[in-house]
């Protein structure tokens, strides 16, 4: 009796959702959308990831290139080697006084 109950009801189904392949592509689908460990989630989370690293990446080679272009001006150039001595290391020529002025107030 149950299963002439279950025939009646399943008559009503389409046959579509009877279909095995279906329903094992469905099972499929909804495994990978939101229980598997490269999910939908994850997907976009590591998108986002990605973007972030990628702007990164161009603020670091733009970085490298002034740089590299700085180092071959300081390494060609005598002028630049005084200017660079005198400006970070404070050096200074036999004849010369050197002052140093703080400001305070851009310390607030």
């Amino acid at each position: 009796m149950m299963w002439k109950a279950i025939q009646k009801k399943s008559k009503n189904i389409p046959a579509l959702f009877k279909n095995p392949y279906f329903i094992a592509a469905s099972l499929f689908v909804a495994w990978m959308i939101f229980f598997d460990e490269n999910n939908v989630a994850n997907q976009y989370r590591l998108s986002i990831q990605l973007s972030d690293l990628r702007e990164k990446k161009l603020f670091f080679v733009q970085q490298i290139a002034a740089t590299d272009k700085a180092f071959l001006e300081l390494t060609s150039n005598p002028q630049s080697q005084e200017k660079f001595a005198r400006e970070h290391y404070w050096m200074k020529k036999d004849n010369e006084d050197v002052f140093v002025i703080v400001d305070n107030q851009s310390k607030n």
